[in-house]
C-alpha cells in the first residue's frame, strides 16, 4: 500500500511474510497465492506491499537461477503485489516447532550472515517496482548478547562495513539504493535504540541505520520521542519501521494476571519480558522464566515481546502497547517530512497465540492480517497521509 505524505514523498506500508512458514522458493510462491493475494483482495486494493522473507534456501535458489528470479518478479506483478523491503532477520527455520535462540544465528560475526544479506540486497534490486529506486532490509542487531566479545564485535563491524561497500557498488551497477536496518531487540547486544548509536556511528557511510520495531521499543520501555530524538542527534537514520504491539500486564503481582500471562508462554518463540522500576530495567529471556519465580520484580507493569495482533488486544486483565505504536508512528511520519518511508506490520505470532485466539482457517488468518493493515492504514490517513491507488 502506498501513501502520499504531505511533503510529496511516498510512504510504503507492507505486511511481513515471515508469518507464513515458507523455507523454499516453491513455498514462497504458494504463500503469494494462498495468503498475500487474498489479503490484497480482502482490502479491496489493486496493489499490496509485502515485506518478503526469503529463507536461506529460497534466497540461494533465486541467486543461482536468474530465470527463477524473473519468474518471482512476474508472479508478484501478476498477483498485484510489490516488494520494497525484505526481512533479513530470520535466516532459516522460522516456521519450526521451536525457534527460540536459533533465530539469532548466524550472527554478524559469522561470514554466512554477510553472504546471506549480500544475496538479499542483490535480489531486492531485481524485485523493486520499476518506479522505486530505494529498498530496505531489516536484520538482527549484531548478535544475541551472550558469547559476543570484543573480537566478535570487531568482526561484525567489519562485515557491515564490507556490506556497505558492496551496496555502493550495487547502486552504481543497478541505480537502486539498498539500505540496511539493524533491529534492536531485547536480549541482543543491541537491545535498545540507544544501544545502536555507538556501533552505528562508528561505521563509515550511511548505508546502515535502525529498524524501529514498536513492539521491541515498548518491551524495553523506551519513550518514542526520546529514542527518535537521540537517533536524529547522532545522525543515525531509520530506513525502516515495523509496526507491532507488545503484551502489557499492568499488575503482574495479581494471580489472575499471571494466569492470563501464562496462556502466552509458549514453546516456539522467545518472549523476552521486562519491567521498569526506580532501580532501572529488569528482564528475563522468556515469559515462562518471569512467571516461574522471583526472577522479575512484580511491583510495576510487565511487558513481553509477544507481537499481539494490532487490531485485537488481549482481553482484560492484559492489554497491548498499541499506544506506543501510535506515538512512534506520529513521530516517524506525522511531521513535516517522514523519518522513514518503509513501514511493515510484523505480527508473526498468530499461530503462537493462546489456542482460543488462533486463526483456525486460512481465511481467518487472511482476515486478521487484512484487519491489521486496515488499522495501520487508518492511523496513517489520520496523520494526514493520502492513500494512493
Amino acid at each position: 500500500m502506498r501513501f502520499r505524505h504531505p511533503d510529496g514523498s511516498t510512504v510504503h506500508l507492507a505486511y511481513c511474510t515471515n508469518v507464513h512458514p515458507a523455507e523454499t522458493l516453491e513455498g514462497v510462491l504458494v504463500q503469494l497465492r494462498d495468503h498475500c493475494e487474498p489479503v490484497r483482495r480482502s482490502l479491496g486494493r489493486d496493489r499490496l506491499g509485502i515485506g518478503l522473507w526469503l529463507a536461506k534456501d529460497a534466497a540461494r535458489a533465486l541467486t543461482t537461477d536468474p530465470a527463477a528470479l524473473r519468474g518471482l518478479r512476474a508472479e508478484l506483478d501478476r498477483r498485484g503485489l510489490e516488494v520494497v523491503t525484505l526481512n533479513g532477520f530470520p535466516y532459516e527455520g522460522f516456521g519450526a516447532q521451536e525457534v527460540k535462540y536459533r533465530v539469532y544465528k548466524p550472527d554478524w560475526a559469522d561470514t554466512e550472515r554477510l553472504a546471506y544479506t549480500t544475496d538479499l540486497a542483490r535480489l531486492l534490486t531485481a524485485l523493486l517496482p520499476d518506479d522505486v529506486t530505494e529498498g530496505t532490509i531489516s536484520t538482527l542487531p549484531f548478535a544475541w548478547r551472550t558469547d559476543f566479545d570484543e573480537h566478535a564485535a570487531a568482526t561484525a563491524g567489519a562485515a557491515l562495513t564490507t556490506l556497505g561497500e558492496r551496496l555502493d557498488v550495487l547502486e552504481e551497477l543497478t541505480g537502486k539504493s539498498i539500505r540496511i536496518a539493524l533491529e534492536p531487540e531485547p536480549g541482543c547486544t543491541v537491545e535498545t535504540t540507544a544501544d545502536a548509536i555507538g556501533p552505528l556511528t562508528a561505521l563509515p557511510g550511511d548505508r546502515v541505520g535502525v529498524c524501529v520495531d514498536t513492539c521491541h521499543l515498548a518491551t524495553s520501555f523506551e519513550d518514542p520521542e526520546t529514542a527518535l530524538a537521540a537517533l536524529d542527534a547522532a545522525g543515525v537514520g531509520v530506513p525502516k519501521a515495523q509496526l507491532s504491539a507488545a503484551l502489557h500486564a499492568e499488575e503482574p503481582r495479581r494471580p489472575e494476571v499471571r494466569d492470563a500471562l501464562a496462556a502466552f508462554a509458549e514453546p516456539r518463540f522467545l518472549h523476552q519480558t521486562r519491567t521498569l522500576t526506580a532501580a532501572g530495567l529488569h528482564g528475563t529471556d522468556d515469559l515462562g522464566e518471569a512467571l516461574a519465580g522471583d526472577a522479575l520484580p512484580d511491583g510495576a507493569p510487565w511487558r513481553a515481546h509477544f507481537h499481539v495482533p494490532l487490531h485485537a488486544p488481549p482481553a482484560a486483565p492484559l492489554t497491548s502497547t498499541l499506544h506506543v505504536l501510535q506515538d512512534a508512528l506520529a513521530l516517524l511520519v506525522g511531521g513535516a517530512a517522514p523519518r522513514t518511508r518503509h513501514l511493515e506490520v510484523e505480527t508473526y505470532t498468530w499461530q503462537a497465540l493462546p489456542p482460543e485466539l488462533r486463526p483456525r482457517t486460512r481465511t481467518q488468518l487472511v482476515d486478521g492480517i487484512a484487519a491489521e493493515l486496515g488499522l495501520a492504514r487508518d492511523l496513517l490517513t489520520d496523520l494526514g497521509l493520502k492513500e494512493l491507488p
